[in-house]
């Protein structure tokens, strides 16, 4: 099993370390285009693999896509942050350039990799993907979603006073602040609904402060997280590369699912060696719904800013 990862910044550094830890994939390539940066990340994290006990060979390349031929997995983290000043156009436009640019030179050398995409916005980059490549959508995969589910879990472990391993819970929609829709309805504790467990007004923090995880963290660090990305690219590309029918919230093309079509945005899917090997629709409640819409609105309004 061979994995690619463009970018080997934080995330994409992090996404390495956390696949090769956990020793399901023969090699790992890092690709960077800044001279010597991915090359030296990979060295850095080679000469931890006799502390983490991994056997997983990492290899960087400054922007030789021939190194990553024939990857099965290929993840993509690369873009630039919105900086002052900059308008979302213009963040838009240059990220979704390359975006293309990375997923043409990815495919061009591993024409049957599975793609995940993390670079953000994260739905319409996924939705980008799909409209610049001939790939099945079972292998064009958002990431989004199972970084928002984590968080969630986090903060309803801190509420609850329990465990993380005691609780279960999905967060649906689109990866941004306003389009994240957390179940909190859905969510459990040992199979018994957080509801039993939480007030109204606990479990409205737990809503609240799971959608803007993401900012909570770039006022904290100065910079958006990595180590949670990372952990959340690893685990899919587990489950993907160990054909573990694993289910996870991912950015999928849904075409009539949730009574949405042409529109990349988070739902549950099943993992497997194929990638998406199937989407999975829950009953979700009538503001579920509206939510959903809402969120999926917002997705499409920023997809309408590609030149697709």
């Amino acid at each position: 099993m061979k994995i690619t990862v463009v970018g080997a910044g934080a995330v994409g550094a992090s996404c390495a370390e956390y696949i090769a830890i956990k020793n399901f994939a023969s090699e790992v390539v890092l690709l960077d285009i800044k001279e010597g940066y991915a090359e030296g990340k990979a060295m850095d994290l080679m000469q931890t693999a006799s502390l983490n006990g991994f056997d997983t060979k990492i290899t960087g390349t400054t922007n030789d896509y021939s190194k990553t031929a024939d990857s099965d997995i290929a993840v993509i983290t690369s873009g630039i942050p919105r900086k002052p000043g900059m308008t979302r156009e213009e963040l838009i436009g240059i990220n979704a350039g390359i975006v293309k640019t990375v997923s043409s030179s990815l495919l061009k050398h591993s024409p049957n990799a599975i793609i995940i995409v993390v670079s953000n916005p994260m739905d319409t980059m996924t939705y980008l993907v799909h409209k610049t490549t001939d790939l099945p959508k079972h292998r064009i995969i958002g990431m989004g979603g199972a970084l928002d589910s984590a968080r969630f879990k986090y903060r309803l472990a801190e509420v609850l006073e329990a465990p993380i391993s005691d609780i279960d819970g999905l967060v649906i929609g689109g990866h941004s602040d306003t389009g994240m829709v957390p179940l909190i309805g859905h969510a459990t504790r040992n199979s018994v609904k957080v509801s039993e467990f939480l007030t109204d007004e606990q479990m409205d923090y737990v809503v609240q402060e799971t959608k803007v995880g993401g900012a909570t963290l770039t006022k904290l660090l100065g910079t958006s997280a990595w180590y949670a990305p990372g952990a959340a690219v690893s685990s899919l590309a587990h489950a993907i590369a160990c054909d573990q029918k694993k289910m996870f919230p991912c950015s999928t093309l849904l075409e009539g699912e949730y009574g949405l079509d042409d529109i990349c945005i988070g739902v549950p899917v099943i993992l497997g060696k194929n990638g998406i090997e199937k989407i999975v629709e829950i009953e979700l409640s009538e503001a579920e719904k509206t939510k959903m819409k809402e969120s999926a609105e917002g997705v499409k309004k920023t997809n309408g800013l590609l030149d697709v």
